[in-house]
This record gives structure tokens, C-alpha cells and sequence, in this order.
């Protein structure tokens, strides 16, 4: 006979604990940031806009997706109002990319303390089409920046530039 392994919850049973701290989060998410921008800073001006490998999207596109992601979700996490960031489609040079990376990263660390305490288990409808709890579309930014980060180690690789190594978040 094999033993029953079901979780039974009890009201003496916790629901729910806490894996991460909001603040580490915080700093885990920015660690990936700081590796993502050694990556920009790396690339090629002449190859950032131009160069991509098997049809997939240059890096500078990549980096206006995390631009228009990242600042736009935890504002619409704050404040239920899910607004667009249109400046990335303005960026025409490393330049300003790095620029409006700096200032998205001061604005991250700006807006994180306002959160609201409930923010990160209470459901969120995400620029009208994304649902889940504020933890999962956080992580889903987080996730997305990583996959696609990936890609331009890969463009990095090939076009002879030695990337950053990969768990240098510092």
C-alpha cells in the first residue's frame, strides 16, 4: 500500500509564504538590467540596429520591447492604469538607447516603493490583454529580458565581440 501524499490544508496550514522579499526582487530584476545594459554597451554601433541571425529581431529592437515593458508594468501594477511608452521608437543610436535605459532603471528604483503591499499576489489585467497576479507578469518581464538577452549574446558571438559573462550581474 502506498502511502497518501496529499496535501491537506488545515486553517493551521499556511497558504502561502514568502519566497523573496519585494526588495530582492528588486535587485534581482536590476541585476539582470545591469547585465542587459553590459550587453548593449558591448554591441557594435554599426551592427545594433542592422545585424540579426535567422530573421530574428536586431538587438536594438529587443531593447525597445524591454523599454517599452518595464517601466509601463510597474506603473500599471501601482496605479491599474496600463499606459504605452512610445520614447523607444524614437531611439536612433546606442546613445540614446543606453540614455533611455538609465533613466528607465532611476525610474524602477524610484516607483518600486510605491507598490502597493497586495500588488504582487492580487490579479492584474495587463495592457488589456495579459492576466495574472503582479508577481507573474513581473517575472514574465524579468523572463523575457533573460530569453532575449540570450539572443545577443548569440549576435555578439557572431560577429566576433566577447560578451559579458553571463552571471555578472553586478
Amino acid at each position: 500500500m502506498t502511502a497518501d501524499r496529499r496535501l491537506v490544508l488545515t486553517h493551521d496550514t499556511p497558504t502561502s509564504s514568502v519566497v523573496i522579499t519585494p526588495e530582492a526582487l528588486l535587485e534581482h530584476w536590476q541585476g539582470h538590467r545591469r547585465l542587459t545594459r553590459k550587453l548593449l554597451e558591448a554591441f557594435p554601433e554599426e551592427q545594433l540596429f542592422q545585424f540579426s541571425v535567422g530573421g530574428m529581431r536586431t538587438f536594438a529592437e529587443l531593447i525597445k520591447e524591454f523599454l517599452k515593458m518595464s517601466v509601463p508594468t510597474l506603473r500599471g501594477l501601482i496605479s491599474g492604469d496600463w499606459p504605452s511608452d512610445t520614447r523607444a521608437d524614437q531611439a536612433r543610436t546606442k546613445a540614446d538607447l543606453l540614455r533611455l535605459w538609465d533613466e528607465d532603471t532611476a525610474e524602477i528604483h524610484r516607483l518600486w516603493p510605491t507598490l502597493p503591499a497586495d500588488t504582487f499576489q492580487k490579479g492584474h489585467l495587463a495592457f488589456g490583454q495579459w492576466e495574472g497576479p503582479g508577481w507573474n507578469l513581473l517575472f514574465y518581464i524579468i523572463d523575457n529580458e533573460i530569453h532575449h538577452r540570450g539572443q545577443g549574446y548569440v549576435y555578439l558571438r557572431a560577429l566576433g565581440v566577447e560578451p559579458p559573462p553571463f552571471f555578472e550581474r553586478d
